[in-house]
């Protein structure tokens, strides 16, 4: 489950960073970096902190997979 929750995490972490770039920068936010999509915000101390953003992108990053796979297998289609 380890390699897996890495994958997850990455591939959460990276959807939530193209997701956030593109807002903060139309809402002129200020913008987070790749690695605090990662595992948290620089400036916090709190463990749960990281280990939250670390759940919400293997989740994140479940659900994404699930979506592939379920477009690839037919099972869901978009349009037509």
């Amino acid at each position: 489950m380890f390699i897996g929750g890495v994958f997850f995490n990455f591939i959460g972490g990276s959807l939530r960073y193209l997701y956030g770039s593109i807002w903060r920068s139309i809402a002129r936010k200020k913008k987070y970096t790749f690695r605090e999509y990662l595992y948290g915000p620089n400036d916090s101390d709190e463990i749960e902190d990281g280990f939250g953003h670390e759940i919400v992108n293997r989740f994140i990053g479940f659900l994404f997979l699930m979506l592939i796979v379920f477009y690839t297998t037919g099972i869901i289609s978009f349009g037509k």
